[in-house]
């Protein structure tokens, strides 16, 4: 794969399709999905979404509590295993998912798009700062720390708080996994980490409800799905997904045959 010319801030956001692509389809999964569950329905769609056998996907869930350790994760950064920890190959240090917390994975294929994954990123990012600002939150980038960032005035001069955690890894030019905002989940569970590696004491972590901001996932699933066409395209209309993966589905991803 060859890598990307730009870097972070350069890279300007947008993703539309440079081909004709199907719509991409848009899933919300109600209750909380097992991780490896999820990982390996992930997995097995973008190997499908790689070969053309079905459209790229957007699947928004909630996990129950859990760390989770990228490839440039430092045993350090593990202050307390509160909650199980798994380490995947998505791209950034240790992060934290629970309930509360809107996790968005992202199936793209870049190869029919645009082939920069600082591209994909930063665009990842603009769409959930447009997001954000829908619920009054001003949320920026920074070009040394990925993801989305609140500036906190009332802390102290020079104080922020991340608000979006970003992300990912790219397989045969299809990215997986993507995104983790924090819409109202218990904040004191970053405790057990150093989240994303970013350790100073005027860095920290927030959530819309921390601020003040009373919207439910799925108001905000509705502001994500209002930002999403202008930046990738057309995605498909289809009703909210309210079941998880079905006992029959686990057995098939087990066995490395996962039903689509």
């Amino acid at each position: 794969m060859d890598k990307p010319t730009q870097t972070r801030d350069e890279a300007s956001a947008g993703l539309l399709p440079s081909t004709s692509l199907p719509a991409v389809e848009w899933r919300v999964s109600d209750g909380l999905t097992g991780y490896p569950d999820a990982l390996g329905e992930m997995a097995a769609r973008a190997s499908a979404i790689a070969r053309g056998d079905v459209p790229e996907l957007v699947w928004l869930l909630e996990h129950a509590p859990l760390y989770t350790a990228g490839t440039s994760a430092q045993p350090g950064e593990l202050i307390e295993a509160r909650f199980p920890v798994h380490k995947v190959g998505r791209g950034g240090q240790f992060t934290y998912h629970g309930p509360g917390q809107r996790v968005g994975y992202v199936m793209l294929d870049l190869k029919r798009r645009i082939p920069d994954v600082r591209r994909f990123v930063v665009t990842l990012e603009e769409w959930i700062i447009r997001t954000l600002a829908v619920f009054n939150v001003r949320g920026e980038r920074r070009a040394d720390r990925v993801g989305v960032w609140v500036r906190r005035p009332d802390k102290g001069p020079g104080f922020e708080d991340k608000i979006a955690a970003i992300g990912v890894r790219v397989q045969r030019w299809v990215t997986l996994h993507g995104f983790a905002v924090n819409v109202e989940p218990d904040l004191s569970h970053f405790s057990g980490i150093v989240p994303c590696g970013v350790s100073e004491a005027r860095y920290g972590v927030t959530s819309l409800a921390d601020l003040g901001c009373t919207a439910s996932l799925t108001d905000f699933d509705t502001a994500l799905r209002a930002e999403f066409p202008p930046l990738f395209g057309v995605m498909a209309q289809a009703p909210r997904n309210t079941e998880n993966i079905s006992p029959a589905r686990r057995s098939a991803i087990s066995s490395g045959v996962a039903s689509r």
